[in-house]
């Protein structure tokens, strides 16, 4: 008697516990009236207006008899594959999504049924829709249950498809259909449904708008969950999975789409409860001015590229562009541009390129000369090194031979950095990333808030060419920290956030300073960068780098020509600038300074038009010192002209870069050679030769240990006539003093 009296005051409190309170299904096709949130600009501009999705914005019914049979399926693989078998709770997916939690797994279809979400979504509360408590679950279950019983199969799935949150701007399959693809439901292929029905997940994780990888690699999840149905075959699965998705967005009421829709994704992160019913008042960073200055001379320069005058150069088929200007002192982003124009579907215009990653030419080349400034390294450069610009063979970590070419496809010989930088030439540049190490190079990238190349395990010294892909914002807040002498730069889109309540939810504060780079390094690289005569060389003289006021810029081309660049700074003001096209069509005969310097040249005098004028702070420790004019000259020569150039104070840096003073430069390490047999032996011969300082008295070569020469005097190269098999070439120079230095030998292979 006891224990059963027991047993009821359990019941009773249990059935208290998750019964009393429970909402009403009756309200299930309520809306409540609920305060919009507002993004403004820096000035009080309004940009956006987001409405709670309960109140009737941006949201479309449909029946379930106009939606695809594809988005339908693809929902029920994803969501709840056992949704027309269960009466509202599936205790299979329960365990399923319990077992694969222990696990650790991915959960791809989550342990809550189709009506459990419609029941949480529509009738719990937004507190008690973001609990994870068993209550909830069991509140949510009790209430699925009852839904199930007052409506059908259909009507429960048309809510869910009517009202699920899809990300961008869309709650409904119509609005996500119109938002992510710019056409109705009803038009959707299976691709297309099937991208759609993973997004609701996580729509910031999956945006396709922002992150088209992770959106395609959820679409595929997708396709598979739908095969496993037996919805669609594996025929059907693999030709959806090729089908190369157009992606486009409404004409929503949207000022600066691409900036307002990142400020959304963030408030989504931070206030995921308040955005929706706490009406928010957002201040931004971006100045409208400044965005709409922006908005109209990237088409304009884009028509130039496209529709040139008759008889001048081919059409550049250049038809994406995307620019970030941000205050190098604070972060504040002050414009930021996607694309040409946001509804344009035929150039994908919603692809937000600012957030792309894409490959950045020799955009990266200024960080990789600032390690080797580092006052810190005991052979640190200055900008009057001397490096030795000729055909040179690299060993890359994979031990492969790495021959880079200068974009011109000439070489200059001797060069001073300040040369190799301004005027970007690639085979100085990969020097001096084997000089300082592609790991701390990656390390100093990663401090500076460019994390995209440390993801990247295949990086090697084409790096420092752009043989990496970063993010237009990453790379722009790069260089603000060349810009504010060497203080790392954390890109801010919003000042602050009110509730409509008068609360104060986030004011932006300035964070400490983290200093990333020497001031004093920031400043060689940026009087380099600014310096029009070491341009000269290989950009003429008055680009479209030279802006009337001080400022210094780095152009970056891929040698397919589908990415170019450039970023450049004054004091108080950095912008960046990309041109391609998103769906990596190649451009024709556009480099940086062709392409993406023209927009950056108008945007930057365009933004720095009511500023001051400022020049470029010397840092204390720097000083001018008279040097040679000409490059590369032995010791002791007469100098036939000098000029003034800046040192950090105290350094000693070498006058000719050491790590190529004594090299290979013919044969390529690691090469494999073939011996052609319609070809006479004695002719099939290869130079050996390395390049050596110019108090070098004897080199001496050998193969596999046997001499193959001793040469006393330049050019101090031989020749080697091939015969198949396996060789380690060495090579002793022998310098003035008597010393000898030995290079690495070099292993060649030669095959018939």
């Amino acid at each position: 008697m006891l224990l059963a009296l027991i047993g009821l005051v359990v019941s009773v409190g249990l059935w208290a516990w998750v019964w009393r309170g429970l909402p009403s299904i009756d309200a299930l096709p309520a809306g409540l009236a609920l305060p919009s949130t507002r993004i403004y600009d820096r000035h009080g501009r309004l940009l956006y207006e987001i409405l709670p999705p309960t109140s009737g914005g941006r949201n479309r019914p449909l029946a379930l008899a106009g939606i695809p049979a594809h988005c339908i399926e693809a929902v029920i693989a994803t969501e709840d594959a056992t949704f027309y078998d269960h009466s509202g709770v599936s205790l299979r997916g329960v365990a399923r999504a319990l077992w694969l939690n222990l696990r650790g797994g991915d959960v791809v279809a989550g342990g809550s049924t189709i009506t459990q979400q419609v029941a949480r979504n529509l009738l719990l509360d937004p507190h008690a829709r973001q609990a994870r408590t068993l209550q909830r679950k069991l509140r949510e279950m009790a209430l699925a249950w009852q839904i199930e019983a007052r409506y059908s199969k259909d009507e429960i799935l048309a809510l869910w498809l009517n009202q699920t949150d899809f990300g961008n701007v869309a709650y409904g399959i119509d609005a996500a259909a119109n938002a992510v693809f710019g056409k109705p439901a009803n038009a959707l292929s299976l691709a297309e449904c099937a991208l759609l029905a993973g997004l609701p997940q996580s729509p910031s994780s999956y945006n396709p708008l922002t992150a088209p990888d992770a959106a395609k690699a959820r679409q595929a999840t997708v396709l598979r969950l739908m095969r496993e149905a037996g919805y669609i075959s594996t025929e059907q699965e693999q030709d959806a999975t090729r089908d190369a998705l157009q992606y486009a967005a409404s004409s929503y009421p949207m000022l600066a789409p691409h900036f307002v829709l990142m400020v959304w994704e963030q408030l989504e992160a931070d206030y995921p409860e308040a955005l929706y019913t706490r009406g928010l008042e957002v201040i931004t960073t971006l100045d409208l001015d400044w965005q709409q200055a922006a908005e109209t001379i990237i088409p304009r320069e884009l028509a130039a590229l496209n529709h040139p005058p008759p008889n001048t150069h081919p059409p550049a088929n250049a038809h994406g562009a995307a620019l970030v200007a941000l205050n190098p002192h604070n972060g504040e982003v002050l414009a930021w541009v996607g694309s040409p124009d946001y509804t344009d579907s035929a150039i994908s215009g919603a692809l937000n390129m600012a957030w792309v990653r894409r490959q950045p030419g020799s955009a990266l080349k200024p960080f990789t000369y600032a390690l080797a400034f580092d006052p810190a390294r005991p052979d640190a450069w200055n900008p009057n090194t001397a490096l030795l610009d000729v055909r040179t063979p690299f060993i890359t970590r994979r031990l492969e031979s790495y021959v880079p070419a200068n974009y011109d496809l000439e070489e200059h010989g001797w060069v001073t950095v300040r040369t190799a930088l301004g005027s970007s030439y690639n085979i100085p540049a990969v020097l001096a990333l084997e000089q300082v190490g592609i790991d701390a190079f990656v390390g100093l990238m990663g401090n500076l808030g460019v994390v995209s190349l440390a993801e990247n395990p295949d990086l090697d010294l084409a790096v420092t060419l752009g043989g990496g892909e970063v993010r237009l914002i990453e790379l722009t807040a790069a260089y603000g920290a060349l810009a504010n002498g060497g203080e790392r730069v954390r890109p801010q889109l919003i000042q602050q956030v009110t509730a409509a309540d008068g609360e104060r939810l986030y004011a932006a504060l300035n964070p400490p300073a983290q200093r990333v780079m020497d001031e004093r390094v920031a400043f060689l690289v940026t009087d380099i960068l600014a310096d029009d005569s070491a341009r000269f060389p290989s950009f003429g003289r008055n680009s479209r780098l030279n802006i009337g006021r001080p400022a210094a810029a780095k152009t970056g081309t891929t040698t397919d020509l589908r990415d170019n660049w450039v970023v450049g700074y004054t004091p108080d003001l950095v912008v960046g600038v990309w041109v391609g096209n998103p769906d990596y069509t190649p451009m024709v005969g556009v480099t940086g300074l062709s392409g993406a310097a023209p927009i950056w040249h108008h945007a930057i005098r365009a933004f720095s038009a009511d500023l001051p004028e400022t020049a470029f702070a010397v840092p204390s420790g720097v000083e001018q010192q008279p040097v040679c004019a000409v490059a590369g000259l032995p010791d002791g020569t007469p100098c036939p002209q000098t000029r003034l150039d800046w040192f950090i104070s105290g350094v000693t840096s070498p006058k000719l870069a050491g790590a190529q003073t004594v090299r290979w430069l013919s044969p390529d390490p690691y090469t494999v050679y073939r011996v052609a047999p319609r070809i006479p032996r004695e002719h099939q011969r290869v130079q050996v030769a390395v390049s050596v300082p110019a108090e070098t008295q004897q080199v001496r070569y050998a193969i596999n240990g046997v001499p193959l020469a001793t040469l006393d005097s330049a050019p101090f190269s031989a020749w080697w006539q091939l015969e198949a098999g396996s060789y380690t070439l060495t090579a002793e120079v022998v310098l003035a003093d008597g010393s000898v230095i030995a290079l690495a030998p070099a292993p060649i292979t030669v095959i018939e």
